[in-house]
């Protein structure tokens, strides 16, 4: 049975990306594979040997060259089949498996630490984001979200697109502590005043995002126009009371997310309902002062932390394209 898989048959990628992936089927019950995939049987070749020629990049290159599917890349299984694969003697195949395997274990060690250095760097600035406001100190106040912070609410409309003008910001654009580009969208500047009408956003404004997703938190990060729309609001302290970063850091803490997300409804999407949202008690330093200071102590970090966070993740890619190199070299005859 083609659909059928046992320990030590190879799976491939045939749609949807990455296409053209291999791995060897080791440690879980037989089973029976999905459309996604194509089982291999290897015969009269090293299993691992086929494996690693598989996720050469020339092999590789070659299976994608012959996508097809208008929605999702996918390959037929006849080519598959028809994959040129060269294979030397078993004994030659055999000791390029030994050397691969050896070279690829010292990658994986280098990728886990990597990784594990990565994940210790992200919560590094987490947890101490979380002792700042679990930790309050003296001089800290309680107010409801609405008394010092007023609300712009462009929830529910959509201006409608152009293809240059001014930026528009939706809470696909609003991530956890930034404002990313993508996706890129705009409208016609001629309709800035006429939107506009809830009210006008000015540079280090908090954005919330209401719901799909709940929660994220950002900063306007531009004195640029920029236009509103679906599922934001945004959220304008009165800064002799409240600094607006600290506002963000605030909202970001683990502590402000359990509470948003407890007064989340929704069968599908989770999302809060702007009455609820204003009601919710906040605490933060009396002083304007402290909490700049708090600011500064957390940016400091947070910036510490997204260079090491790059850091790992620029060797994390350099181990994936060292693979890529080795395997490269490998089926292209200059290993000796």
């Amino acid at each position: 049975q083609r659909h059928a898989y046992k320990k030590g048959d190879i799976v491939i990628t045939k749609l949807g990306l990455p296409l053209g992936a291999s791995a060897i089927v080791e440690d879980i019950p037989d089973g029976i594979i999905v459309a996604d995939l194509v089982r291999v049987r290897a015969q009269k070749i090293d299993t691992k040997y086929l494996c690693y020629h598989l996720n050469s990049p020339a092999t590789n290159a070659y299976l994608n060259s012959l996508q097809g599917g208008a929605t999702r890349p996918r390959v037929q299984i006849s080519a598959v089949r028809d994959l040129p694969i060269s294979a030397p003697s078993l004994k030659e195949q055999q000791r390029i498996v030994a050397i691969l395997d050896e070279a690829f274990a010292g990658i994986a060690t280098a990728t886990a630490n990597a990784e594990k250095n990565l994940k210790n760097a992200r919560e590094l600035f987490e947890s101490t984001l979380q002792s700042v406001f679990a930790e309050k100190g003296d001089g800290w106040v309680e107010s409801a979200l609405e008394e010092y912070v007023r609300f712009i609410d462009y929830r529910g409309r959509t201006p409608e697109k152009t293809e240059y003008g001014l930026r528009l910001i939706t809470a696909k654009n609003v991530k956890k502590g930034f404002i990313q580009l993508e996706p890129k969208e705009y409208v016609n500047p001629d309709i800035y005043d006429e939107w506009m009408t809830r009210g006008f956003p000015k540079q280090g404004d908090v954005l919330f995002t209401t719901e799909a997703p709940l929660g994220n938190v950002a900063q306007l990060d531009s004195d640029e126009k920029v236009v509103f729309a679906q599922r934001i609001i945004i959220l304008q302290p009165d800064r002799k009371v409240i600094d607006p970063t600290f506002l963000k850091y605030l909202l970001l803490s683990e502590q402000a997310q359990r509470v948003i997300h407890d007064q989340g409804t929704g069968a599908t999407a989770t999302g809060i309902k702007a009455k609820l949202l204003k009601k919710i008690k906040i605490q933060y330093p009396a002083s304007v002062e402290e909490q700049s200071m708090l600011v500064k102590k957390l940016e400091s970090l947070e910036t510490k932390c997204k260079i090491l966070e790059q850091l790992y993740k620029s060797k994390l890619n350099e181990f994936a394209e060292l693979k890529q190199s080795i395997l490269q070299k490998v089926f292209a005859g200059e290993l000796h």
